[in-house]
Order: structure tokens, then sequence, then C-alpha cells
């Protein structure tokens, strides 16, 4: 498979950039992806049932991506919230740079990708989207989540996108036991193979 390694800070292969055009926010979008990096040749189908089936973002404050890829999520966030700050956060270089890029090309300039290590770890967020990289191993995953999940903003919403054969009811069960108990967790809907996870942190 060709992306087989998207998890990889630098991916195998050349980095040859190629046009790819998508519907986004209800429009034609002319962007660019690559090789290397996770669904290279369009919106996959978890990413595709997350941002039609999810509410509106926060119009304002910190949004956040995990796992951009060439960043479907992070642009639709800023389209839909312009007067909001979104964050793209990935472990692959190559991701980093095309959702960039194609933010650019989009002509919003409030949407930035970086590597992890690189967002202020002050920062909180009060919507984040994701379709989690469930295949780079349960432990992994769990880390990445204990991550990003508690720095929900007061009253913030998760949205999480996971195939029920990848063990989306299990996940859901381990978040539930991992969170505090400021935040809730709850299957919020099924759709074809993917179910939407919310995980809501309690207002103050």
């Amino acid at each position: 498979m060709e992306s087989a390694h998207y998890f990889t800070a630098q991916p195998a292969g050349p980095f040859t950039r190629k046009p790819l055009t998508v519907e986004l926010a209800g429009a034609t979008r002319h962007l660019q992806t690559s090789s290397g990096i996770f669904s290279p040749d369009g919106v996959d189908k978890g990413t595709a049932i997350l941002l039609s089936d999810v509410p509106p973002p926060s119009p304002r404050g910190n949004l956040l991506d995990i796992g951009c890829g060439w960043g479907p999520i992070a642009l639709t966030l800023g389209l839909m919230a312009p007067h909001a700050r979104v964050y793209a956060v990935d472990v692959n270089e190559r991701c980093v740079t095309l959702t960039n890029e194609n933010a650019a090309a989009v002509g919003l300039d409030n949407v930035t990708a970086s590597l992890p290590d690189e967002v202020d770890p002050a920062v909180e967020f009060d919507t984040i989207w994701s379709n989690p990289p469930i295949r780079i191993g349960k432990d992994e995953l769990h880390s990445l989540l204990l991550t990003w999940l508690p720095r929900l903003a007061p009253g913030g919403n998760a949205w999480l996108v996971v195939q029920k054969n990848l063990g989306s009811d299990s996940l859901q069960r381990w978040l539930a036991a991992e969170l505090d108990d400021s935040f809730s967790v709850s299957r919020e809907s099924t759709s074809k193979s993917f179910r939407i996870i919310r995980v809501r942190k309690a207002s103050r």
C-alpha cells in the first residue's frame, strides 16, 4: 500500500506534488497531494463521514485537527470558522508542508500545520476533529489521544471518527475510563462501518 508508512516523520520515496481536486465546505478546491501520506488520492470514507455528520465547529477560539494528512479536516475547519485559529498536527513532515500549502492555496490565513511538539503546550482547544491514525498501534494511539484530548477547553468538544472493525467501541470504553470526571464520552452516531465518538469537557 502506497501510504503504509504515512505515520513516519519522513516517508520513503520522493516528495513529488501532484494536483488534487476535491469538494470541501461545499465548493470545489484545487489542492496538492503526494505519495507517502494518508489517503493521498482524496477524502477517505471516515473523514467524509466526520465532515458530513458532526455539528459545526466553534466559530471562534482554537480548533485542532489531529493527524492532518494533506489537510481536508483542517481546511474545512478553517473555511467554516474563519474567525477561529486552526491548528493542524501530524508527525509526517510531508503532511505538514502540504496542509500549509493547501491552506494558502484556498486563501486561509487562519490555518497552521506543524509537528506536534511545535504547538504551544498552554493552548486549549474549543473544538477537536480527528480521524485518528488507528493503525499506528494501540499504545501509540492511546498516547496520542491522551496528549490532545485533555487540552479541550471547558465546554469544548472533540469528535473522532473510528471504524467499527478497528475497535471504535473498545476505544470509546477506554477513553471513558482514562479521562477524568470532567469529561464525558459518548457514541453520537453510526454511519456505514464508522462510529462518531464525542468527548466533551464540562464547563467550569
